[in-house]
């Protein structure tokens, strides 16, 4: 099974970019838009990894995405890469990210930066990039 990676965010045209993207590394991704669901397709999906926009359809949205997964046992563990454009946010809340064991990645970010982030966190794919 490859490992599967979710990313949310609720910009499309990121999404899309990041699903080629990380399709072609070899990962199986799924992405989703709306911060006010995103729990619960996540725990039913049980990716590997969550890429969650802290910033989604209101400023509070992606924490509350970051509070219920750290507050559910089945969830609790599960690995979170945060990418943000608002680098002054970022800065402010690393203490409270760091405490909620989340990786800070800011955008802009270059894809080979984003590939070693993932590969600290849970590894390199198990198949080879482009295999299907």
């Amino acid at each position: 099974m490859p490992k599967r990676i979710a990313v949310v965010n609720e910009d499309t045209a990121y999404l899309r970019m990041m699903e080629t993207f990380l399709q072609l590394e070899g990962y199986e991704t799924f992405a989703w838009r709306e911060g006010s669901t995103a729990y619960e397709v996540i725990k039913r999906e049980q990716p590997d990894l969550v890429i969650l926009d802290i910033r989604l359809e209101h400023p509070d949205a992606g924490w509350v995405v970051l509070d219920l997964l750290r507050l559910d046992p089945e969830t609790a563990d599960l690995p979170v890469i945060v990418a943000s454009g608002d680098l002054r946010f970022l800065r402010e809340k690393e203490e409270r990210l760091r405490a909620q064991r989340c990786q800070v990645l800011p955008k802009p970010f270059g894809l080979e930066e984003l590939l070693r982030k993932i590969q600290e966190v849970i590894g390199p794919p198990e198949r080879p990039p482009g295999a299907k």
